[in-house]
């Protein structure tokens, strides 16, 4: 099956466990039309460069996905229609790299500079 990379951004007022319960609710939606997720990261909240939807931050989610093209539609359909999520980005790429993604490498690196 194809590989996909998938990245959200959702309301900068909703918690913590809310945004992380998107990634699974959305995972389970794969798992339900014959995908399957890799790896998925929470990124925490973060500024972004422009408003959206008169927002300035937002909760970045981060799935690595396993799945034919059209549960991964059905997905990006429903986190489209979905009130909390702002914008979505998928990518098909032809392998998913081992480890953190780049985000969370640098979150590791200045833990360490302190």
């Amino acid at each position: 099956m194809p590989l996909y990379e998938h990245v959200f951004i959702a309301r900068q007022d909703l918690s913590n466990a809310q945004a992380e319960g998107l990634i699974e609710h959305f995972g389970t939606v794969l798992a339900d039309n014959g995908g399957r997720i890799v790896g998925s990261e929470y990124w925490g909240i973060k500024s972004m460069a422009y408003r959206i939807n008169k927002n300035r931050k937002g909760h970045y989610g981060f799935l690595k996905t396993d799945a034919p093209a059209p549960a991964v539609q059905e997905m990006e359909r429903l986190m489209r229609l979905h009130e909390d999520v702002m914008r979505v980005l998928t990518i098909k790429v032809s392998a998913h790299e081992e480890g953190p993604s780049i985000q969370m490498q640098k979150r590791d690196e200045r833990d360490r500079r302190r």
